[in-house]
């Protein structure tokens, strides 16, 4: 592959199993990187691994235990973690009042603990070799306001502000931490949703594909953006232009 490289960096993809976190760890792998894809779809998982030449963790993002599981096998096995791409998410599209506080506590629990517990995990390895980058995957959602799936907006809302804080705390350390912003992007949250009405609403007149972010968190993972930390990267097609 031309272009970006990361060679020889490590990389920890969380919700690698399909769409962008499968997308990104192919793209990584051609890049360069060795890639731990981490999910808690075991059978397709696996097998995006195996496809991607990458190793498939089961991990939920959402349990202290499983985060500090993967952290030991990623260094006992190399020493090292350059790369986190917290990408792990779920959505409903509930609006606030129809939200359940199940529902909510599930969310939280995935969206926004999730990466606040990753980047808690491999902090003390990237410090100590004095280098890393994380990039976190909010969405537009987290740009404005998200009736129709109200928790998963608030979790994306979250996810800026504490990319920013611990961008301002690591930073010192030679890691920096960004946010890609996706908008609409082909991926099973946007099944049964009508996909025409959709693209005519993007000025570039196209729903996005995975490897569209996986190509600006390559950008976001690679020395090409050793100045860039605590920023916020839309990838929207100009729906916020």
């Amino acid at each position: 592959m031309s272009g970006v490289r990361i060679d020889g960096k490590l990389a920890v993809i969380t919700g690698g199993a399909r769409g962008q976190g499968a997308a990104t760890a192919r793209l990584f792998r051609r890049a360069g990187a060795e890639v731990y894809i981490t999910d808690v779809d075991v059978v397709t998982g696996s097998r995006t691994a195996a496809d991607a030449g990458a190793t498939f963790l089961k991990h939920d993002v959402a349990d202290r235990e499983s985060w500090e599981d993967v952290v030991r096998r990623v260094l006992s096995d190399h020493g090292r973690i350059d790369v986190l791409v917290n990408n792990a998410a779920i959505i409903e599209w509930a609006t606030m009042t129809e939200t359940s506080l199940d529902s909510w506590n599930r969310i939280v629990a995935v969206n926004q603990t999730g990466p606040w517990l990753g980047m808690q995990a491999v902090a003390p390895a990237m410090k100590a070799q004095g280098s890393g980058a994380i990039i976190n995957t909010s969405s537009i959602g987290g740009m404005g306001g998200s009736s129709p799936c109200y928790a998963y907006g608030a979790t994306k809302w979250a996810l800026r502000g504490m990319t920013r804080g611990a961008a301002q705390e690591l930073g010192p350390f030679g890691i920096r931490v960004n946010a890609v912003l996706p908008g609409t992007i082909e991926s099973q949250m946007i099944e049964g949703l009508d996909r025409d009405a959709m693209a005519s609403a993007i000025p570039l007149r196209r729903i996005g594909v995975p490897e569209d972010v996986a190509r600006l968190t390559l950008w976001l993972a690679s020395d090409e953006s050793s100045y860039a930390t605590g920023a916020e990267f839309l990838i929207d097609g100009g729906m916020k232009a």
